[in-house]
């Protein structure tokens, strides 16, 4: 074997060498933070309002006399089909689909939901077109193109339901919150939750976890909000105590 064959073998093992050490790194980190999260348990929460518990994700159904609303659609299609039997709710009777943001897990049950309109912050589209990438040479993606736009301060009325959008950018280029009838306010990855208190988001999942702290702020002073639910910690149903120590 000559030489120059051999340097571009140890060349090679070296290149897939520091690749699987960071994909090792990489999967350690995710499950070690991963681990930590405490979100609900699949099952009613409110009269009208359910959970459901998809590993370290929850995604929500509001109730209406025209179907479902959901936030978010979770991490594993065949997960969310199975509870959602459990609650014997039918994935056709979901009308209307929010993300919070296009992260893999909170887009794969998109599909069951073949009756639903698909709502997203404008500002997402970065993060499906390349623009904005939590990682190099991989981007987000949605199993649908036939996405609304929502902007920041807009309000769409679905049945008896009214749902604020407000725009907090940092864990993608357009996380966005939703208050649905003033009092329920929908956070996704913004932010966690420790003893009942507001916390910073996972620094290790952001885009810009500066920006994100900064997002948390404008959802701490919003009049009539009672109940905050996130993706990943749960849920705080004092949303006064929640949000009164919070500092940047």
């Amino acid at each position: 074997m000559n030489k120059i064959v051999k340097r571009i073998l140890i060349g090679v093992g070296v290149l897939v060498g520091i690749i699987a050490l960071v994909v090792v790194g990489f999967l350690y980190k995710f499950s070690s933070e991963t681990g930590k999260m405490t979100p609900v348990e699949t099952g009613q929460i409110s009269e009208h309002g359910y959970a459901i518990k998809d590993e370290f994700v929850n995604m929500y159904l509001i109730k209406d006399s025209l179907g479902y609303i959901a936030i978010d659609a979770g991490k594993d299609i065949k997960v969310i089909e199975t509870e959602l039997k459990k609650l014997n709710i039918k994935p056709e009777e979901v009308i209307a689909v929010f993300l919070t943001h296009s992260d893999m897990d909170h887009v794969a049950g998109l599909p069951l939901f073949t009756n639903a309109k698909l709502y997203m912050a404008r500002n997402e589209e970065k993060m499906l077109n390349g623009e904005k990438q939590k990682m190099p040479g991989y981007n987000n993606s949605l199993s649908r193109k036939d996405y609304i736009l929502l902007d920041d301060h807009q309000t769409v009325e679905i049945g008896k339901h009214k749902i604020n959008c407000i725009l907090t950018e940092g864990h993608t280029s357009g996380s966005m919150c939703f208050q649905i009838n003033d009092k329920n306010l929908f956070t996704g990855d913004i932010l966690s939750l420790h003893d009942g208190k507001l916390g910073q988001s996972v620094k290790f999942f952001d885009l810009d976890h500066d920006m994100t702290t900064k997002s948390i702020s404008k959802i701490t002073n919003i009049p009539n909000v009672e109940v905050i639910l996130t993706s990943h910690w749960g849920i705080s149903k004092d949303y006064k105590n929640a949000v009164k120590d919070w500092k940047e």
